[in-house]
């Protein structure tokens, strides 16, 4: 019989809610590169086998951060921290879900993809999580490629290859992710203060935060118009892509003399909604008004080159 309590802890060391972020992006990745549909076979194997990479990798993360986890309030019930899991079985879970995600990706997907998803998982688990965390309070910048990487991914599962405009979906979402985890970070800098963890509302202050949050929130709002200035998406795209940026940029700005203390989490929930919205504005432009081929290359006549 199945220890559904048991289940229940295993399934929460994926992080299911970050994974499936993770995972959604992916899958606008794979839609995104081709013209019509995507092939079946490389898009479900795709899928499991970056899904399976990503829970490899928050497994790690909870195995990496156990300590800080126990001191910190928004992670004390993790089931490392609570001891309803020892560090051996997460480990073997971990190891369990990357080989698998690998078996998957090199046998029914193909290399390219493989070797770019062990390289993200490394990247979270490994470079962001046990070094650049504790390293620098610049760790979510350098180390949000990792968390970047799954368009790419996408993309690669199923054409072969990596895309300029998949690398431009990346810098969407690496520029995205400072606003998006600073705002929690403010709102949690007691407890990142408490696990010495250099955050930089802990290091340089919550007003630098702020205005570090309002400038990439700027940024992020440039970077977005890309996919249209490139002749990636069409008007319907832009338009989303600016009322979302609209709000975005509300936000930021409220942010420097905030109402309250929870709107940082106003802001930080905001922040998954816009881009959950924008890949869906991308989605659903791309099968508005049909393309040409990705692999013809950029067109840039929109940009005057």
């Amino acid at each position: 019989m199945v220890n559904y309590s048991i289940a229940a802890q295993y399934l929460e060391l994926t992080k299911p809610r970050v994974v499936l972020l993770i995972v959604f992006t992916a899958v606008i990745g794979m839609f995104l590169a081709v013209p019509g549909w995507p092939p079946l076979r490389q898009s479900i194997a795709g899928f499991i086998g970056i899904w399976l990479a990503a829970g490899s990798a928050a497994a790690l993360n909870h195995l990496i951060d156990q300590r800080i986890d126990k001191v910190m309030a928004r992670t004390a019930q993790r089931p490392l921290a609570t001891g309803a899991l020892t560090s051996m079985q997460v480990l073997v879970f971990a190891l369990v879900l990357g080989v698998l995600s690998m078996t998957i990706l090199i046998v029914l997907v193909n290399p390219l993809t493989a070797a770019l998803t062990f390289a993200s998982l490394i990247g979270y688990a490994i470079v962001y999580t046990a070094y650049l965390k504790r390293a620098t309070p610049q760790n979510i910048v350098i180390g949000g490629a990792a968390g970047a990487a799954p368009p790419v991914l996408g993309w690669a599962a199923v054409t072969g290859h990596v895309h300029p405009y998949a690398l431009l979906l990346f810098l969407i979402i690496f520029i995205w992710t400072p606003p998006h985890f600073w705002a929690l970070a403010i709102f949690r800098r007691e407890d990142y203060s408490r696990a010495h963890v250099p955050m930089l509302p802990v290091t340089h202050g919550v007003v630098y935060t702020r205005w570090h949050v309002l400038f990439y929130t700027v940024l992020l709002i440039v970077i977005t118009v890309l996919p249209y200035l490139t002749g990636m998406s069409g008007v319907f795209y832009l338009g989303g892509a600016l009322v979302l940026g609209a709000g975005f940029l509300y936000y930021a700005i409220r942010l420097m003399n905030p109402p309250d203390e929870f709107f940082a989490m106003r802001v930080f929930k905001y922040s998954i909604v816009y881009l959950v919205a924008l890949f869906a504005f991308l989605l659903v432009d791309h099968y508005l008004i049909p393309a040409p081929a990705v692999s013809a290359g950029l067109n840039f006549q929109r940009i005057g080159y």
